[in-house]
């Protein structure tokens, strides 16, 4: 089969490594770069060797013939840059979130239903070993009941990660911390137990004051709709690296632990008539120098999208899945 053609829109830290992955894929091929950044052509074109442009616009007017758009811009764009893409007959991946509110996330939602497109979400933590694992002993009934469920967040992100003038930090761009940082664990939450009910949430700023325009830490309690309580503690107020990501749970049929500083191990596992098998390795986290980020799972986003468009393969994160993360922040955020 010919390779499926991606065009990157937006080549920060994790568009770049979109495009790096596509253009070394052996099924995909990278036909296009777009970033508003006129300085990065040369640089850009000379690593990737194809055309750079510096709008969407640009790009749609070259008719090179693409088949994905992958967005990694700003979270504000996501939407609207999305849309285009979609009425420009491509499908699309959306880094997360998809949005920044669930009515623009809806958008998307029916905008790829009327034009036949598709769209993929990128919550790329579901691919990690421990968290597919999860998944598996909840679907398998292994659990039983679930009784309680604590989500613990602790990262670093001070001024090295908020740049003077950058998107980072601002509320219209950025939209907050469950958004940008936080908004893997609770697409983990909805995937693998679903919908929450009865909100309650604390939000602190302890360190970011003058660096962010939203709070850096946060207290959420709620409960599972299928039976259940929880709590999410999150904050990117750790002092110089990351110090937790972690899922706790307390269940009919016994108990378990995913931790590590990016939910990378089984740090205990005690269920009824159980053993816990060999997982694969997590793979590292994305390094960005000053700070590190969620697994580098991102080839397995890509993977997907290809299965999908060559041999209708199930979408793994669909868009409907994306706009309820999305969803829940915003029910959370209205509590601030």
């Amino acid at each position: 089969m010919p390779p499926i053609r991606f065009v990157i829109c937006g080549v920060g830290h994790i568009g770049r490594r979109h495009a790096a992955l596509v253009s070394r894929h052996e099924r995909a091929q990278l036909v296009g770069i777009v970033d508003v950044r006129a300085e990065l052509r040369p640089e850009l074109e000379a690593e990737f060797g194809v055309p750079f442009f510096n709008s969407l616009d640009a790009f749609f007017a070259s008719e090179i013939a693409a088949d994905v758009l992958t967005v990694a811009t700003p979270n504000n764009l996501h939407a609207p840059q999305a849309i285009a893409g979609l009425h420009h007959g491509l499908h699309v991946v959306v880094e997360k979130p998809i949005a920044l509110q669930y009515i623009d996330a809806e958008d998307i939602v029916h905008t790829a239903q009327q034009t036949g497109r598709l769209v993929f979400g990128v919550m790329q933590n579901r691919y990690s070993p421990p968290a597919a694992w999860l998944k598996q002993v909840y679907d398998e009934g292994r659990l039983g009941q679930i009784y309680l469920i604590q989500i613990n967040c602790f990262w670093n992100r001070d001024a090295r990660y908020y740049r003077p003038g950058g998107w980072r930090g601002t509320q219209a761009q950025d939209g907050g911390t469950l958004f940008t940082q936080f908004s893997h664990f609770i697409d983990l939450l909805y995937w693998v137990f679903g919908d929450v009910t009865n909100l309650q949430a604390r939000f602190r700023d302890f360190n970011h004051q003058g660096i962010t325009e939203f709070e850096d830490s946060g207290l959420v309690t709620f409960d599972l709709v299928r039976g259940g309580s929880g709590t999410l503690h999150y904050s990117t107020a750790v002092w110089d690296r990351n110090l937790e990501s972690s899922i706790t749970v307390i269940a009919e049929h016994g108990s378990l632990k995913i931790g590590g500083q990016y939910l990378d191990q089984v740090e205990y596992c005690h269920l009824r008539d159980y053993t816990l098998p060999a997982l694969p390795p997590t793979n590292p986290a994305n390094d960005y120098g000053a700070y590190q980020g969620s697994a580098a799972n991102h080839v397995q986003v890509i993977d997907n999208v290809i299965d999908v468009i060559q041999h209708d393969a199930a979408v793994t994160t669909n868009a409907q899945e994306g706009a309820k993360v999305v969803e829940i922040i915003e029910r959370i955020y209205r509590l601030r």
